[in-house]
């Protein structure tokens, strides 16, 4: 049997998400009459990560809250710098999204990853289990119900993921004091304790060097310097107040 049918609109920027043929634009929605607003939300395809106030008959209302008859529903996204309660903030990326961590990483932004996929219910499991949160375009992950928080990344290119992460959460910026193959924290080292891990060119050319206290990887400034000074610098202009 049928329930209530209520009008519900959604914001522009949830439109990706809708199913196939249904509009962002207020139009009806038959609903079973015991189903909550979240389930609802979900069924027609935004994951409620992207979610930000569900207003109904202009009040805010709760996920948990079930739409009856005569009343109007707006869904509205996410408020940037979106603020996540309950721990530090720190991420989680699947396994499509490595330049991102890495990039993530470089900033000196908590950035978990791993080039090998342990699966949706595992890395939902870590989200929860870690408080971090979960980054990710796949829209069936962030469904899951185990994850602590999550975010779909609207972008496949890397410098407008990192554009739009940096964006919605505003994470503090501490360039170069993270690892960028494991995530764990930099610290200076003199030439003469990391000597064994530098070809001999790098000996002669090199004098300032910084080492993983968790992998051991060694850093100095490289050929590759000056593309991620670019990558900082722009990042960093981006997020100035």
């Amino acid at each position: 049997m049928n329930g209530p049918e209520i009008p519900i609109s959604f914001a522009a920027e949830l439109s990706l998400f809708l199913t196939t043929g249904r509009s962002a634009d207020r139009t009806p929605v038959v609903t079973d009459g015991v189903s909550t607003l979240g389930h609802v939300v979900e069924s027609l395809g935004v994951p409620l990560t992207e979610v930000g106030r569900l207003v109904v008959d202009g009040r805010e209302v709760p996920v948990s809250h079930v739409p009856r008859a005569g009343e109007s529903v707006e869904v509205r996204a996410v408020e940037r710098p979106q603020r996540i309660h309950g721990a530090p903030l720190r991420f989680l990326l699947d396994v499509h999204l490595g330049t991102l961590a890495r990039r993530l990483r470089l900033l000196g932004v908590d950035a978990a990853y791993t080039n090998e996929d342990p699966g949706d219910a595992a890395l939902a499991t870590r989200s929860a289990q870690e408080r971090r949160v979960m980054l990710s375009r796949d829209r069936g992950l962030l469904r899951r119900r185990e994850l602590w928080a999550g975010a779909y990344v609207y972008s496949d290119r890397p410098d407008d993921q990192l554009r739009d992460v940096l964006g919605r959460f505003a994470p503090e910026l501490v360039p170069w004091t993270r690892c960028t193959a494991c995530n764990g924290r930099l610290a200076d080292a003199d030439k003469d304790s990391v000597q064994e891990q530098l070809r001999h060119g790098t000996q002669r050319s090199y004098d300032v060097f910084a080492q993983c206290t968790s992998c051991g990887r060694v850093y100095w400034r490289g050929a590759h310097h000056a593309r991620l000074e670019a990558i900082v610098e722009e990042a960093l202009r981006d997020s100035a107040p």
